[in-house]
């Protein structure tokens, strides 16, 4: 059995995560979001960020998006300080966008996949929820498709 936050790396040994939960996650210096716009390590601090990491091809993924969606909305909404980022496994941004837009996803998406993924887990399965609290903790590193009542309780790390 592997335990929590161990994966198996390709030689099929154990592999360990890159950060802890409760540890400060280093990110990547420069993250590409959708639209040629940039990310450095600083522009994460201060408010809570979750990353869903997902390929447009996995049906668990698009169930486990259309409750992020509902999530992305309620934030949005509600105006708390929580930035979602879609990570797409994905190579093709006309795919990725397409897929959004077919699927009814407001999500922002980065095609950054192995650096998001490596500063954060050596799992590589799909999809992967992670939450980052605003001081740039880990908090949250969740393996595989989540019921909608687990994905809305993920606002609890912005508060109200």
């Amino acid at each position: 059995m592997v335990a929590l936050g161990v994966g198996l790396g390709l030689s099929g040994t154990p592999s360990q995560a890159a950060v802890a939960l409760g540890d400060p996650v280093l990110w990547p210096q420069d993250v590409h979001v959708e639209g040629g716009a940039q990310m450095h390590p600083a522009d994460w601090s201060g408010q809570v960020a979750m990353l869903v990491f997902f390929s447009t091809s996995c049906g668990f993924c698009r169930r486990h998006n259309q409750r992020i969606e509902l999530l992305r909305r309620q934030i949005e909404a509600e105006h708390l300080p929580m930035r979602i980022l879609g990570v797409a496994q994905d190579r093709d941004p006309q795919a990725v966008r397409r897929y959004l837009a077919e699927q009814g996803l407001g999500l922002s998406f980065s095609l950054d996949y192995r650096p998001l993924r490596d500063a954060l887990s050596a799992r590589s399965v799909i999809p992967l929820t992670a939450v980052i609290d605003a001081a740039g903790r880990l908090r949250e590193l969740i393996p595989g498709e989540m019921a909608e009542d687990d994905v809305l309780g993920l606002r609890r790390w912005v508060g109200r």
